[in-house]
C-alpha cells in the first residue's frame, strides 16, 4: 500500500516512517500528512529526530488520490489551509462516455487501474492493477465482470497491448536479471510462459500493434534523444514459433515522440511530439520514407484511430476529446479541423486517463479519476 519514506539532505539518511501511506508532505505546524485509502492522515512529527511522535489519525476522507502513481490532489498554505479536490472513493474508475458526455460505469468498483486497453473484438481489457509494491497485467471481461490476473511474477509488469488477433498480450517487465523494464508477451488466456521480445539496457514499453501482427511499435527512454519510437519486427507462427526481429529506429530525434498508434489500415503511425514547444498530434506514412503532417492545432496527446471511420481521436491538457477527419489521396494524407467530439471532459490533473476507441462502435470509452 505504499510507504512515507523521509531522506536527510545533509547526508544519506533515509527511513521509512510510515508503511500504508503516499504522498508525504511535512506542514510547518509540526506534523506529517499523507494519503491513505482515499482518506488524508496527519500525525506529529519531530524535524529534528525525523521520526513520528504519534499515531496518525484520519483528518479528512475522500481526497482525490491516484495510487498507482502515489499522487493526491491535496496542498496547505503556510497559515494553514487547505485546498484538496474531492473524490468518491479509492482510486480510479473504468467508464463509457458516450458522445453527449454522459458517464456510465464499466467497472463499478474503483481501483488502482492503468494502460487501459480494448481487445480487438471490445469483449476485454487489458490493464495494470497496483496491489502494494507489486504492478501486474490482468483481462477484464466486462460483459460478466469477470477479472484474470495474467501476470504473476514479482517484479514490475504494465502497458498491456493486445496482438490484432486478440491472442496475446505485449507488455513491459523488468525481471529477476534486469536493470530496466523490457518488452515481453504471453498468451491472452493466461496459459504458458511469458516470452521475452527485446534485451536492451534502454526502458521499453509498447504502445501499437500493426493490423498485420508483424510490427510492434514501442517507445524506448533514451538519455540522449529523450523518448524516442522504435519498431520490433515479429516473424512465425503458433505453429512453428515466434521469431523477433532486431528493433529498428522510426523516430529518434532531440524530442519527446510518444503514444504511437498504427492506423487501421496499417499505412500510417499516428503520434505525438513536444517538438513545437508543447504536444501536438502527427501522421507519418509506415513503415516510410515521407513526411509529416499535424492533425492537431492546440496541443495533443493519446492518438486514437477510429475503426469505423476516417477519423482520428485525441485528448488536449484540458481533458477535451477531439476529433479530426482525415483525407488519405495516394500517399498523402491530410487531417481536416479538428473539433470536440463530446462537451464531456477528462480530468487529468494528477489522475491516469486513457482515450480508446471502442471496437465496432462510435463510442470512446475512458478510464478516468474519481472525482472528476
Amino acid at each position: 500500500m505504499g510507504s512515507t519514506p523521509v531522506h536527510s539532505l545533509a547526508g544519506d539518511t533515509r527511513k521509512v516512517l510510515h508503511r500504508g501511506g503516499y504522498h508525504g508532505r511535512y506542514l510547518p505546524s509540526g506534523h506529517l500528512v499523507f494519503i491513505h485509502e482515499g482518506t488524508l492522515f496527519a500525525a506529529p512529527f519531530d524535524l529534528d529526530r525525523l521520526e513520528l511522535t504519534g499515531e496518525p489519525v484520519p483528518a479528512l476522507a475522500g481526497v482525490t488520490a491516484d495510487p498507482g502513481g502515489g499522487g493526491a490532489q491535496f496542498a496547505f498554505s503556510r497559515d494553514g489551509t487547505l485546498v484538496y479536490q474531492r473524490g468518491e472513493g479509492l482510486g480510479t474508475l473504468i467508464q463509457w462516455m458516450d458522445r453527449e458526455g454522459k458517464l456510465q460505469p464499466l467497472r463499478a468498483p474503483p481501483g488502482a487501474y492503468d494502460y487501459i486497453r480494448f481487445s480487438p473484438d471490445g469483449q476485454r481489457l487489458a490493464l495494470d492493477i497496483v496491489e502494494g509494491q507489486n504492478r501486474d497485467v490482468w483481462v477484464y471481461e466486462w460483459g460478466h465482470d469477470t477479472l484474470s490476473r495474467l501476470t504473476f511474477d514479482p517484479s514490475l509488469d504494465q502497458g498491456p497491448v493486445w496482438s490484432p488477433d486478440g491472442g496475446r498480450i505485449a507488455f513491459s517487465s523488468m525481471r529477476a536479471d534486469q536493470a530496466t523494464r523490457n518488452l515481453y508477451w504471453q498468451h491472452a488466456d493466461g496459459t504458458g510462459e511469458a516470452e521475452r521480445l527485446t534485451k536492451s539496457k534502454i526502458q521499453q514499453i509498447p504502445t501499437s500493434w500493426h493490423p498485420s501482427g508483424k510490427f510492434l511499435a514501442f517507445r524506448e527512454y533514451n538519455p540522449q534523444t529523450n523518448a524516442d519510437i522504435l519498431i520490433l519486427s515479429v516473424e512465425g507462427d503458433e505453429a512453428s514459433g515466434w521469431k523477433p526481429g532486431k528493433p529498428t529506429v522510426f523516430l529518434n530525434g532531440p524530442f519527446a515522440e510518444l503514444n504511437a498508434a498504427f492506423s487501421p489500415d496499417g499505412r500510417w503511425l499516428a503520434y505525438s511530439s513536444n517538438e513545437s514547444g508543447r504536444n501536438e498530434v502527427y501522421a507519418r506514412p509506415f513503415p516510410g520514407p515521407g513526411g509529416k503532417w499535424q492533425v492537431s492545432t492546440a496541443g495533443g496527446l493519446l492518438p486514437t484511430w477510429s475503426r469505423s471511420r476516417r477519423e482520428l481521436f485525441y485528448m488536449v491538457d484540458d481533458g477535451t476529446i477531439m476529433v479530426a477527419g482525415y483525407i488519405v489521396e495516394g500517399d498523402s494524407f491530410r487531417a481536416e479541423k479538428p473539433r470536440a467530439w463530446s462537451p464531456g471532459l477528462v480530468p487529468l490533473g494528477g489522475v491516469h486517463a486513457e482515450l480508446r476507441a471502442t471496437p465496432g462502435r462510435r463510442s470512446t470509452r475512458r478510464a478516468d479519476g474519481l472525482g472528476g
